[in-house]
């Protein structure tokens, strides 16, 4: 069966409870079993990680270069998480960068993501609908063969 890592950074694992007029009220369980649903249909099963720290993080990617695709919310590794983006450049798979809130509609320093280039593609301001939404891009750009 193949995998598709769902990785999320710092502060992630308290969603539902963190500030829930910006982040909405989903748990990263909730957000978890809904792209499980949504890739099951391809055979894929869903890794789910969250770490609050980059190195942890980075451990994950280099341990699941065998994952078929990735979907990643950084938090706000997204600015400053250079070794992240070190990572995910050698990534060998297509990976879909995740925000739940829209972050251009926020304060000026998260206006910018040093991972975002990298991306085969972003999604932002969709709360936790972004995640599906990824999963299905990621199960089109993932040919089956390569499944």
């Amino acid at each position: 069966m193949s995998t598709l890592l769902l990785l999320n950074g710092p502060n992630l694992g308290i969603l539902g409870r963190r500030q829930p007029e910006v982040y909405g009220t989903a748990t990263l369980d909730d957000i978890e079993s809904a792209v499980g649903a949504r890739v099951a249909e391809r055979g894929w099963k869903v890794l789910s990680i969250q770490r609050e720290s980059e190195g942890e993080l980075i451990h994950a990617i280099q341990d699941n270069y065998d994952s078929v695709g990735a979907i990643v919310n950084p938090g706000a590794l997204m600015m400053y998480g250079w070794s992240l983006r070190d990572a995910l450049a050698n990534y060998p798979a297509p990976w879909i960068e995740v925000h739940l809130s829209n972050v251009w509609a926020r304060e000026s320093f998260r206006h910018e993501s040093i991972l975002s280039a990298l991306a085969s593609g972003v999604v932002v301001g969709l709360g936790a609908l972004g995640y599906e939404l990824a999963a299905s891009a990621l199960l089109e750009l993932v040919s089956p063969a390569g499944a």
